[in-house]
């Protein structure tokens, strides 16, 4: 990722090798902030607070907290606290559980002094292989965005809608469902992208507004709303969105609204596609609807909204009654039926049991 101008990480190991540091994605756009992690608590406190959010960020993110859990106390007792502790701070995004079960299962069968270096390691190298599969995702996913380019006759702009943040800011870099726009842009692909506000944090209008910006992709801020009027007029040529777990038949939980713009998208026949690592994939499930847990937040995020003064201070809001009732569940599920297709940074398949098995390795280690 570009911070103006300068390549950076969304979690990279502090110079003193006692931490590492994050960017504050509660303080986006408003200012540029990093935190300092050192401790597991603040680990953990970072991924519940969306300090840090995005499936595969979570997921690293919980690595390194394990490698700072081991630095304070390397026992077994230790290592489960730092697997149950983590563990239990977002219940949706599979990532996490993924990243956690590899690292309790390379660290159990080492004696305790060698956990710490050992945790360490497994962090960095999964920081890496997520930049990795994220170019690889944006690879497969780029020609999606050049056969819709052809289908226009070549002629215009790519019009692409998403929802929510699946850019760089999501992951540790490059990003799942903006990584396709990244690589068709840098290409010389014109493409222009129509951003969901994301309601009711606001991810698309605070996060993925500002990455585009920041890496000169052309987009413009939509309320949410307005997707499906975009699409039924046929101002919109591809949907993008990236997924927080997904099930062996290929139903995808992602951030509140996909469910509405999948709808949307189907019926007025627009490629719809959800793009994500296939450490996302939860092979146990059959059923996303009956079956994935869905996070319940706090209401206020719902009941208030978070923006700047005239004076430059983050202030929040209401924007409801007092005292009224509020639900907040962070997340839908949209089934497979309504999907194009999948992509991973092993290919593009049909949203089915069958094409997710299709790109799965014979003795495959995706699933913990």
């Amino acid at each position: 990722m570009k911070l103006g101008g300068v390549a950076r990480r969304t979690i990279e190991p502090a110079q003193d090798g006692a931490a590492v540091l994050v960017l504050d994605q509660t303080r986006l756009p408003f200012s540029t902030a990093w935190r300092r992690l050192a401790t597991l608590s603040e680990a953990a406190d970072a991924i519940r607070r969306m300090v840090v959010r995005g499936a595969p960020l979570i997921g690293v993110t919980a690595a390194y907290g394990v490698w700072l859990a081991m630095r304070a106390d390397a026992t077994d007792a230790g290592l489960a606290r730092a697997v149950d502790l983590l563990g239990a701070t977002r219940p949706t995004a599979v990532n996490l559980r993924w990243a956690l079960e590899r690292a309790r299962r390379a660290l159990a069968p080492l004696p305790p002094a060698a956990r710490a270096a050992a945790a360490r390691t497994l962090a960095d190298r999964l920081a890496d292989e997520d930049v990795a599969t994220n170019r690889a995702i944006g690879r497969h996913g780029a020609a999606l965005l050049r056969d819709a380019l052809a289908r226009r006759g070549g002629r215009g702009r790519v019009q692409v809608l998403t929802h929510c943040n699946a850019g760089w800011l999501a992951t540790v870099d490059v990003g799942t469902a903006l990584a396709p726009v990244y690589e068709a842009f840098d290409a010389g692909v014109p493409v222009h992208v129509f951003v969901d506000e994301t309601r009711p944090r606001n991810q698309g209008a605070r996060l993925t507004a500002f990455e585009l910006a920041e890496h000169g992709v052309p987009c413009t801020l939509v309320a949410d709303n307005a997707g499906g009027h975009l699409l039924q007029h046929r101002e919109v040529d591809l949907v993008l969105v990236g997924a927080d777990r997904v099930t062996a038949t290929g139903d995808v939980a992602n951030k509140i609204g996909t469910y509405l713009k999948a709808l949307a998208a189907k019926d007025a026949g627009v490629p719809c596609y959800a793009l994500f690592p296939t450490s996302t994939v939860d092979w146990t499930l059959s059923d996303g609807v009956a079956e994935i847990p869905i996070e319940e937040r706090d209401p206020r995020e719902v009941t208030t909204v978070e923006g700047v003064a005239p004076d430059g201070t983050v202030v929040a809001v209401s924007v409801a009654p007092w005292g009224v009732l509020a639900r907040n569940p962070a997340f839908d599920v949209t089934p497979a039926r309504l999907l194009t297709g999948l992509v991973t940074e092993r290919g593009v398949c049909a949203a089915s049991r069958e094409g997710l098995a299709s790109l799965r390795p014979p003795t495959s280690g995706d699933r913990p």
